[in-house]
């Protein structure tokens, strides 16, 4: 297995077969030729490297020119746009239903808040 904490979504079938393996799925659409995506890349690996949990959180990218399934099903219209699943349903996270752009704060927040969940499910509360 390789050391790279993200999963990489090529379909919707993949998405939703992460949705029913994962309890709680953040996920980041993305597209190659978006800046602001490339900027923000680092950041969301480093959080994903920090917060997932193999079956409680998993940090899913989905490339919405390879996935356009994926895209089309979640309403993607901007890159990138960042979306939080728990149990397969789109939830907020700290009052935000998504984070559409490249805003490290928010998306920080986020991950705390998740991992702050999946610490609590691994410990049985």
């Amino acid at each position: 297995m390789s050391s790279d904490p993200l999963h990489h979504i090529n379909s919707l079938a993949e998405l939703q077969a992460l949705f029913a393996s994962t309890t709680y799925v953040a996920v980041d659409f993305y597209a190659d030729w978006c800046g602001p995506c490339k900027a923000i890349a680092p950041h969301y690996e480093a959080l994903a490297k920090q917060h997932s949990a193999p079956g409680v959180l998993a940090f899913a990218k989905v490339n919405v020119d390879k996935a356009q399934d994926a895209a089309q099903a979640h309403g993607i219209t901007a890159m990138p746009t960042f979306m939080f699943f728990k149990e397969g349903r789109q939830v907020a996270v700290n009052g935000q239903p998504a984070i559409r752009g490249a805003d490290p704060r928010a998306l920080s927040a986020a991950a705390e808040k998740l991992g702050g969940l999946a610490k609590k499910r691994m410990a049985g509360a």
